[in-house]
């Protein structure tokens, strides 16, 4: 559905507006005339530059505010949520990847579980019409029956990472039981596309590739993902904070619903480039699952959700995104 119409009505929350998924819903609400209050801490877990790049492409719109605040700063919210009247909560910001919480745990403890503690609670006393947060895939690790489902009981999982976004969503259960703050928590499956992390592995096979040097590829090849292309991701996201008829409380998966063979992506990265991949085929990282693959029924029935991006188009995007950025 085109929900450009009462977009323009509202003023949006979007934490992590200059991370990937953050910046590219910021850009779209602030096209459809929102007014968007992004915070960002701009941490260097990757690139602070590209962060930076991300948000001043948004400050080109007069309706974006820019606020550098870390979400484990408590008083810092408390005068964000008095200085402004927010109506829907995009909660994205995190500390990301897999296998950096193996080295750096309390990174994970800080952000996503203590920011998103207080951001709960800062909720709870200026209560939104949503609040939309971003959980993720890697929940259902440690399952094998394909495509993961909502339905899925999701109690094991295998890294850190996985283990505070399920927290997310039972911390978002109390809260809107306890409370009545409607919570919507978003499965993420693999995004990508223009202006994407430079930690995931679209972008860093393109970026060894270009420079010569061998791409790592994990489980020796043996890899698939649910890759899925930014775009489809904001409309699914949009949906999530305005679609009518939502539950109190809803888990709902954001994927392509199509799980793509890595062999095949590293092969739409050759052709796209023009260059032959010299692979380190390696084990499995601790901490990785080997397959994903997005159940969406649920998606399509509550938010209208049709990803349409195919991997091949999304591929030649990203490329011709990476080489106009870095001026190749």
């Amino acid at each position: 559905m085109d929900w450009t119409s009462q977009i323009k009505d509202y003023t949006f929350l979007v934490t992590g507006s200059a991370g990937f998924i953050g910046f590219h819903l910021s850009r779209t609400l602030l096209e459809h005339g929102a007014q968007v209050i992004g915070v960002d801490n701009f941490n260097d877990y990757y690139s602070p530059a590209l962060k930076r790049d991300r948000d001043r492409e948004l400050k080109k719109h007069p309706r974006f505010v820019s606020v550098e605040l870390d979400l484990a700063d408590l008083p810092g919210l408390e005068s964000l949520f008095g200085a402004y009247q927010i109506q829907k909560i995009c909660h994205l910001a995190a500390q990301a990847g897999v296998r950096y919480s193996l080295i750096n745990p309390f990174a994970y403890q800080r952000a996503n579980l203590e920011g998103f503690l207080h951001l709960l609670e800062l909720a709870k006393r200026h209560p939104p019409e949503r609040f939309v947060y971003a959980s993720s895939s890697s929940v259902y690790g440690g399952l094998t029956e394909l495509p993961f489902s909502e339905a899925h009981r999701v109690d094991t999982p295998i890294s850190l990472y996985a283990a505070t976004k399920r927290a997310d969503e039972l911390m978002a259960h109390a809260y809107t039981h306890l409370f009545g703050l409607p919570t919507v928590g978003l499965r993420y499956f693999t995004v990508y596309g223009p202006w994407g992390r430079p930690d995931m592995a679209m972008w860093l096979f393109t970026e060894a590739m270009l420079a010569g040097r061998p791409i790592k590829v994990f489980n020796y090849g043996q890899m698939q993902r649910d890759f899925t292309y930014i775009d489809d991701i904001v409309q699914g996201t949009l949906a999530a904070l305005m679609a009518p008829g939502l539950e109190p409380y809803e888990i709902i998966n954001l994927g392509n619903h199509r799980p793509e063979q890595l062999q095949k992506v590293i092969a739409l990265l050759e052709q796209e480039l023009g260059i032959a991949a010299r692979q380190e085929l390696l084990p499995i990282q601790p901490g990785d699952v080997p397959a994903t693959f997005a159940d969406i029924d649920r998606a399509r029935a509550k938010l209208g959700f049709q990803p349409t991006t195919t991997i091949e188009e999304g591929i030649r995007r990203f490329i011709r995104w990476y080489k106009e950025y870095h001026q190749l």
